[in-house]
């Protein structure tokens, strides 16, 4: 069981797009344009804009301080000649240590449609003796600019550095939570229109080592304020063949990670897709885990996707971080509109990792109620039901679950909620963690597609 009854430091993220509600509804946004008619969702534009970085030609359109684009199977950019030399002091270990550094800036993406969020997301490798920092910098609807904001320091593994977000960031109009930007005060109009992405890559100096850096990009959405979504009609009856794993047989296992099993719900479900696309641990990569424990590969996942200053594992471009390093996938943290846009996914063999919150009677067959939890969807039944691989079950035979349709994609797709006393909070709003192959089938490329990702 993740942490279900405790106030989740996930909560927080959305409640700045939503600082005007206080018992009574803020402001509609501005009503959407109708959508074509082969957009995903049917009758309304799509509120959501993820944007990438990933071919050769797309890496050296940005700018360059010593870096250089690199081609082959996955293209991506490198350090070439280093641009100077930093100190970084780790701010959980107290260590400081030189390192060399070059830095990659994009061109300047304009979001389709004005955000009130963003969360980045990258795909990247870093031996040891490396790591990187991912920043943005935006544009408001005034024409103003933000700072430049850490939306992370990551590393694949944890010896060098302890990968980590940035706490305490604003400007008095923005402010980073955790891995999400949001606007402080929705209500006012204001708005992200445009944003750059700034990579920084690190070395140990003396060396020729460098993080290489497939995917980098960031999805920005203005979802309506709304505690109800209209129903959607089903479309599909599938399932895919998801590896099950519960985080509750992991209870009490290392504590140093978001105090163990019970709060692994967003690894659990990262472990099971990176498996259901052939990704697995080597025994020398399990080696530290205790042997008398079960499916130790969930342990693996939650001290990789760990975040220090968040002290949890829920970081979400640190999951998708995760699943990229395995061999021939990538990962992107994006929202949905719809559940449609699940069954355009689920049709091509892609599951998704949804995020979702929601009191014990507002999801049957759950038995629980959550301010914050992850969970993968793997299909739907006939009547249109969600097929879910819930991790907060008792063991992995127990993981299968069927939620009914109407209750599952209004506790995901809402963005405001009544919580257990009865004051309003906030939901994520269709967010989700998808996982891919590297060179998807021709299908799997234009399901995704479909719903925004490229």
């Amino acid at each position: 069981m993740s942490r279900v009854q405790e106030p989740s430091r996930r909560t927080v993220l959305a409640v700045a797009v939503a600082a005007a509600v206080t018992g009574t509804a803020a402001p509609a946004a501005a009503a959407p344009r109708p959508a074509a008619a082969d957009e995903p969702g049917g009758a309304q534009a799509r509120p959501i804009d993820y944007h990438a970085w990933t071919t050769h030609r797309e890496w050296r359109s940005g700018t360059a301080q010593g870096t250089r684009a690199v081609s082959g199977r996955r293209s991506g950019v490198v350090i070439g000649a280093p641009a100077g030399r930093t100190d970084y002091t780790d701010p959980h270990t107290g260590t400081t240590a030189a390192w060399d550094y070059a830095t990659w800036t994009s061109p300047v993406h304009r979001l389709a449609v004005p955000a009130t969020e963003a969360v980045a997301s990258w795909n990247a490798h870093t031996p040891e003796g490396t790591w990187i920092q991912v920043e943005l910098l935006g544009t408001y609807s005034d024409g103003t600019e933000t700072p430049w904001y850490v939306m992370g320091r990551w590393a694949a593994g944890d010896q060098d550095i302890k990968r980590t977000s940035v706490d305490d960031q604003t400007d008095g109009r923005s402010t980073i939570w955790t891995d999400t930007f949001a606007i402080d005060d929705a209500s006012t109009g204001l708005r992200l229109t445009a944003y750059r992405l700034r990579l920084t890559l690190y070395r140990r100096p003396g060396t020729h080592l460098t993080p290489t850096v497939w995917r980098l990009g960031a999805m920005g959405s203005d979802i309506p304020d709304r505690f109800t979504v209209p129903a959607s009609t089903p479309g599909l009856a599938q399932e895919l063949a998801v590896p099950r794993y519960s985080q509750e047989i992991h209870k009490g296992q290392y504590p140093e990670y978001d105090s163990g099993g019970e709060a692994w719900c967003s690894p659990t479900s990262s472990q099971m897709i990176v498996e259901y696309w052939g990704g697995r641990l080597t025994r020398e990569q399990l080696s530290w885990v205790d042997p008398s424990y079960a499916d130790p590969q969930v342990d693996h996942a939650a001290r990789f996707t760990y975040d220090h200053q968040y002290e949890g594992c829920g970081n979400w471009p640190f999951n998708a971080a995760y699943a990229a390093t395995f061999e021939g996938l990538q990962g992107v943290v994006t929202r949905l509109a719809s559940l449609t846009d699940l069954e355009t996914l689920i049709a091509a063999g892609i599951p998704a990792i949804t995020s979702q919150s929601f009191l014990k009677t507002e999801l049957t067959g759950a038995g629980y109620g959550t301010s914050g939890h992850l969970m993968t969807v793997i299909g739907f039944t006939a009547d249109g039901d969600v097929i879910a691989n819930d991790p907060a079950s008792a063991d992995d035979a127990a993981v299968r679950r069927v939620y009914l349709r109407r209750e599952f994609e209004n506790i995901w797709l809402r963005t405001k909620r009544y919580n257990a006393s009865g004051k309003v909070v906030s939901g994520t709003g269709g967010v989700c963690y998808l996982y891919f192959p590297v060179h998807p089938s021709p299908r799997q490329r234009k399901a995704l597609a479909l719903v925004g990702v490229h």
